[in-house]
């Protein structure tokens, strides 16, 4: 399959489709994270569970202005947040009531991240809102760095990929509890 331009990608995940792309450090799959059928199917693409919850990334703040609940956190703990954004910071934050629970899975929050990486950033703005952002691999498999990294039967199962280049990072970024700062993966 052909890689895909941003507006080629962003029509397919209005069809609800699920497209490859690179981020911060790995390829990542994405797709609307309103659309169930999409998100179930991007859930089986990897074998993943819906328990486990899901990324949403962005361009900007905005994007999340009505999605989350940050007067659930102190002033302090959203600062800490915001001085990390744009870039390679992964943060769980309170949900807010719109965040539907094949998103959150079995939590109460959910892990949201504003990106730098220029192609993520112009794809979520792009599409008008955030996207869902996961490895592209099968659960339990290492994600790929490389587009030629990805599995070959994963690859053909999505509606396309956007060619560009992961960033810097050697690993996925770190995600840190947004309440107590703790860090639950590291990078």
């Amino acid at each position: 399959m052909p890689a895909l331009s941003v507006p080629s990608a962003i029509a397919a995940l209005h069809r609800g489709g699920v497209v490859a792309y690179p981020t911060e450090a790995v390829w990542g799959l994405g797709c609307d994270p309103f659309d169930e059928a999409a998100v179930t199917r991007l859930l089986a693409l990897k074998q993943r569970e819906v328990a486990k919850g899901l990324i949403l990334i962005a361009g900007a703040l905005d994007a999340f202005a009505s999605l989350l609940d940050w007067d659930a956190l102190p002033t302090d703990r959203r600062e800490a947040v915001f001085a990390t954004w744009p870039g390679p910071h992964t943060w769980i934050v309170p949900a807010g009531g719109r965040i539907p629970h094949w998103i959150t899975g079995m939590h109460d929050g959910v892990a949201v991240r504003i990106s730098a990486h220029p192609l993520v950033a112009s794809l979520c703005d792009a599409f008008g809102g955030p996207l869902v952002s996961t490895s592209a691999n099968r659960a339990g498999d290492p994600p790929p760095r490389r587009l030629c990294d990805i599995e070959p039967s994963l690859l053909d199962a999505l509606d396309g990929w956007i060619e560009g280049d992961t960033g810097a990072l050697s690993a996925p970024t770190e995600i840190r509890d947004a309440r107590s700062g703790s860090v639950l993966r590291g990078a």
